[in-house]
C-alpha cells in the first residue's frame, strides 16, 4: 500500500502514524558495510524501522551505485512507501529520482547528499562535517586556555569531503585561540594502521615532547596513533591531548582509560530523524526541511565513557 496516495485520497491527516507505520512499507538502499560506522548505522536503522513496526526491505550495494539504482526501481516495483537512501557518490542519481517522484514515493538521503535537485527528494538527514571539526577546534582552544600549543594533525583520505569539511572547521576553531599552531599535517587514509604510521613519522620528526596535541579527522586514525604514542614511551592523553571524530565504542574506551579527550560523535541513528519526518509528512502532508542536521555531541572525559562504551559495542562498529 502506497500511504502516501492513501492519506491524500481520503482528505489525509487524522491517522496516527503509530497505527499507520505497522502497515508501512520501506526501501533502504545501504552503500555497503565499509567502516564500523557504517555497519552501526545498518543496525540503528533496522532497530528504528523495527520500533516502529515499519517493514524495512534492506539493500546492500557493496559499494556499487549502479547496486544501488537496481535496489530503488525494485523498490518503486514494489510499491513501497518511501525510500531511504545513503549514496555511494554525489552524482548520476537524478533519472532514478525521478521515477521515485513519478511514482509518488518520497526519498530521504540518509548521512550524504547528492548532486540533483532538491525537488527529487523529501529531506536529508546529515551531520555537519565543518561543525564537528570546529567542535574539536573549540574543544582544545578552551582546553589550552591561552598557554601555547603544537598540533599535530592526522587528515582523512585527501580529496573526501570529511577530511576538506573537518580540517576546515577546526582551523576556524582554533583560529582565535593565541599560541595554538598546526605543525604537522598528513593524510592516515581514516585507518588505524596509517593512523600508527603516521604518527611515528609525527614523533620521530618533532620529538614526542614538542607535540602537544593531537588532532585526528576519526577515531580510529587516533586509536592507532595511541598505539604508537605508547610505543614511544608516552602518555597518551597525558603528554599528548588526543582530539578526534567519531565517537566510535573504542574512542569511547580510550577516554574512559585516560588514553584519550575528547571526541565528537557522528550519530549513526540518522534513520530516526528521517522516520520522524516521515511521520510528519505522511500524517498532514507537511515537507519537513531540506536538511536536518544531526547533533555533534562532544564527549570529553566528564561523560561516563564506559557507560557510553557497553551501549554501543554490540551496534557492528
Amino acid at each position: 500500500m502506497n500511504v502516501k496516495a492513501t492519506l491524500l485520497a481520503s482528505a489525509i491527516a487524522l491517522t496516527p502514524f503509530a497505527a499507520m507505520a505497522a502497515d508501512m512499507t520501506i526501501g533502504f538502499s545501504q552503500i555497503g558495510s565499509e567502516s564500523g560506522w557504517r555497519a552501526a548505522e545498518t543496525t540503528v536503522t533496522k532497530q528504528e524501522a523495527e520500533k516502529r513496526g515499519i517493514d524495512l526491505k534492506f539493500a546492500d550495494a557493496q559499494q556499487k551505485q549502479e547496486n544501488q539504482i537496481k535496489a530503488i526501481r525494485s523498490f518503486i516495483a514494489q510499491g513501497v512507501d518511501a525510500i531511504l537512501l545513503a549514496p555511494v557518490v554525489a552524482t548520476g542519481w537524478d533519472e532514478v529520482l525521478e521515477e521515485a517522484a513519478d511514482a509518488e514515493i518520497p526519498v530521504v538521503l540518509l548521512d550524504r547528499t547528492v548532486d540533483a535537485s532538491d525537488d527529487l527528494y523529501l529531506t536529508a538527514v546529515t551531520s555537519d562535517l565543518v561543525h564537528e571539526g570546529r567542535v574539536a577546534g573549540q574543544w582544545l582552544a578552551d582546553e589550552m586556555a591561552g598557554e601555547p600549543c603544537r598540533i599535530v594533525e592526522l587528515q582523512g583520505t585527501t580529496g573526501s569531503s570529511p577530511a576538506i569539511d573537518r580540517k576546515k572547521g577546526f582551523e576556524e576553531g582554533i583560529a582565535g585561540a593565541d599560541g595554538l599552531e598546526i605543525v604537522r599535517s598528513q593524510t592516515g587514509d581514516f585507518t588505524r594502521s596509517q593512523g600508527k604510521v603516521v604518527m611515528e613519522s609525527f614523533l620521530k620528526a618533532e620529538g614526542g615532547e614538542n607535540i602537544c596535541a593531537l588532532y585526528a579527522h576519526n577515531d580510529d586514525m587516533a586509536v592507532g596513533a595511541i598505539q604508537a604514542i605508547k610505543e614511544a614511551g608516552l602518555n597518551p592523553g597525558t603528554d599528548i591531548k588526543i582530539v578526534a571524530i567519531d565517537a566510535v565504542p573504542d574512542a569511547h574506551l580510550a577516554i574512559a582509560n585516560g588514553e584519550m579527550n575528547a571526541t565528537i560523535e557522528l550519530t549513526p541513528n540518522m534513520a530516526g530523524p528521517a522516520l520522524d519526518a516521515l511521520e510528519a509528512y505522511f500524517a498532514d502532508g507537511t515537507a519537513p526541511e531540506k536538511w536536518i542536521q544531526t547533533e555533534s555531541k562532544l564527549y570529553t572525559a566528564e561523560d561516563d565513557n564506559q557507560a557510553v562504551y557497553e551501549e554501543k559495542k554490540n551496534l557492528g562498529y
